[in-house]
């Protein structure tokens, strides 16, 4: 179990994140948003939003820096590893906290906003439920950081690395706490979960808006075409 978990079970969730985003890609196309609520509501949204969208973005800086950075380097650098976990206790505390804040606003927004709640899926709502117990164990690992000395840079930050490195450790995986092993596991449950569910907008970028025309305009009546190019948004139609 130890080799399925933490060698075996790695490899499954990241190619059901590989394949299902090309998957989705090709075949729903038209599905790949996050179907946005803000007609029917935007008081609540204008508050939740912000601070969900900010702090699991600064959760996420700080899992590259603590995951993927070595403790070497930043020892190279003259960050001690007390300030190191004093920077990380602070910081990913602060943006925990507001993640949390921003998802419970917004879940209680999607129950108690009728027409909000009538779009939400099945998909939708086990994708909260798992999401929530990610960053909730999450801070449950930050906070313990406290009270243990735990170093997880010596153990689960290696074990992570050697997921892209094909040279995986589970001995490390299995003497961490139990909170940093379900951690883990539901993260990768999460990524397995992530290219059927509306998290697949992390990978959308609006760039055809910096240059498309305001207003497409379309002709009437065909006229003879010129020797000059025709500007975008001027086809004639048809």
């Amino acid at each position: 179990m130890n080799t399925f978990w933490w060698v075996i079970y790695p490899y499954i969730c990241l190619t059901f994140f590989v394949l299902g985003h090309i998957w989705r890609y090709r075949y729903d196309k038209f599905g790949w948003t996050t179907r946005s609520s803000q007609l029917y509501e935007a008081r609540l949204l204008r508050w939740g939003s912000p601070l969900f969208h900010f702090g699991i973005l600064f959760v996420f800086l700080g899992h590259v820096m603590g995951l993927g950075v070595p403790e070497s380097w930043t020892q190279a650098v003259g960050i001690s590893e007390g300030i190191y976990h004093a920077m990380a206790i602070g910081i990913g505390s602060v943006a925990g906290f507001s993640t949390i804040v921003g998802m419970v606003i917004l879940i209680y927004r999607r129950r108690t906003v009728g027409p909000v709640f009538s779009v939400t899926t099945k998909m939708d709502k086990f994708m909260y439920a798992v999401l929530a117990s990610v960053i909730v164990l999450g801070l449950v690992n930050t906070a313990g950081q406290m009270i243990n000395d735990y170093n997880y840079r010596e153990g689960v930050s290696i074990w992570f690395r050697g997921i892209f490195r094909f040279q995986l450790h589970p001995g490390l995986m299995e003497h961490a706490p139990l909170s940093f092993q379900l951690h883990g596991a539901l993260a990768m449950f999460l990524f397995a979960l992530w290219p059927f569910t509306r998290l697949v907008h992390v990978f959308s970028a609006p760039v055809g808006y910096l240059t498309r025309p305001y207003i497409v305009y379309r002709s009437r009546t065909v006229t003879a075409a010129g020797t000059r190019r025709e500007r975008r948004g001027w086809e004639q139609p048809g």
